[in-house]
């Protein structure tokens, strides 16, 4: 028997104004889109923005629907639209904000396990992290250097013999 413990870095910052420029100015992006949300049913709106190698920045929140679960969280919304707008071109970040109509969300909100697995997918793919920030609708953000740090043991196309 062996045991090995699996870990990653987690930077916390007090709030925005502790990150660097080009970070704060990506999660206020993510904050504007989790302002035009569609989430009538959880009250919960979430807001993500994409940074890509050229420069450009692709948003994209959550979008529910009244037949669970065709709705889709920001996250996915983002990184598809990304994908679909640049193909070929790196995603070097993520940034996303999370607030609810019901109550104060002053911590982070990671991605669920389905967004996780999607943009984990865009990092295999560019062979390169995609760094991910997070911040409720005020309070700490954290940030990690890599979607991978937040999904150990992750499914690839290793598995799939396609690596």
């Amino acid at each position: 028997m062996k045991k090995q413990h699996l870990g990653f870095e987690l930077i916390i910052y007090d709030d925005e104004n502790e990150l660097p420029a080009f970070e704060k100015r990506l999660l206020d992006k993510a904050i504007k889109a989790r302002k035009s949300a569609y989430a009538p049913y959880s009250n919960f709106q979430v807001g993500a923005a994409v940074l890509m190698e050229n420069g450009e920045v692709v948003i994209g929140n959550n979008q529910e629907n009244a037949s669970y679960p065709s709705g889709l969280c920001a996250e996915r919304v983002a990184v598809f639209q990304a994908g679909a707008l640049y193909p070929g071109v790196g995603m070097l970040a993520i940034a996303v904000s999370a607030a609810s109509n019901n109550h104060l969300v002053d911590v982070p909100a990671g991605p669920c396990g389905n967004c996780r697995q999607a943009i984990f997918e865009y990092e295999v793919k560019q062979k390169s992290p995609i760094s991910v920030l997070l911040q409720g609708e005020k309070g700490p953000v954290f940030k990690c250097g890599s979607i991978s740090d937040i999904l150990p043991l992750a499914f690839g196309n290793s598995f799939l013999g396609d690596s």
